[in-house]
């Protein structure tokens, strides 16, 4: 039997994805616990979701603070209070510092909206649907001090249909991230999926450039 994975969710917004995590894990929990919720916006959606499952939440204003390495100092504070074994970041619209990236070195995972490298930073949807492209996805990668450029870890795709909007793109992306992002915890938790020095590795195996990729249904 894992010891239980302690995981601490940082959220600016509504929690889509902190919401699929809730359900995977309710469902077979694994080593995975949610120890605590961290928000940037004391009415952020998501903090709601994490109370309504019982899980300990904190709401930290960005803009109390002078400058982003005070804030970045004070949320490693109140993270570090619950002692994870990860941090995932779910739509936290901060630009992290490279001292909190360091910090958490190897257990800071994050998903991006888009078939990563591509579409690095935002309207991602809408800049995929601009260049014609025939596939999307999203990605859930190591962070690292690259913004969006951190080791994959798993991405899935969704074939791009005529008469797509940034809107409907977003959704079976979204419905795509609610898959993947809980797997990776799943794999973290479960002591298979690391940060090595060439990249991440899933049971032992380095991962490749588009880590595990899942195609679209």
């Amino acid at each position: 039997m894992h010891d239980k994975c302690d995981v601490v969710v940082l959220l600016s917004g509504t929690g889509g994805n902190l919401q699929a995590m809730i359900d995977s894990f309710q469902v077979d929990p694994g080593p995975v616990r949610i120890r605590a919720v961290i928000s940037n916006r004391a009415d952020a959606f998501g903090l709601q979701r994490a109370r309504n499952a019982g899980i300990e939440t904190r709401a930290l204003d960005h803009t109390a603070y002078e400058g982003r390495e005070a804030f970045d100092a004070a949320l490693i504070e109140h993270i570090d209070a619950f002692k994870p074994k990860l941090v995932v970041l779910a739509g936290f619209m901060r630009i992290l510092s490279a001292s909190f990236v360091r910090h958490y070195h190897g257990r800071l995972l994050n998903i991006h909206p888009s078939l990563l490298p591509r579409y690095k930073g935002l309207h991602t949807h809408q800049r995929v649907l601009e260049a014609g492209d025939a596939e999307h996805g999203c990605s859930v990668h190591f962070v690292t001090e690259e913004l969006d450029g951190g080791p994959l870890v798993v991405q899935a795709t969704v074939s791009v249909e005529l008469g797509d909007s940034p809107t409907t793109l977003a959704q079976r992306v979204h419905t795509q991230e609610h898959q993947i992002y809980p797997l990776a915890i799943r794999w973290f938790a479960e002591g298979r999926l690391s940060l090595g020095k060439q990249g991440a590795l899933l049971d032992g195996q380095l991962l490749g450039p588009n880590g595990h990729l899942i195609p679209a249904i």
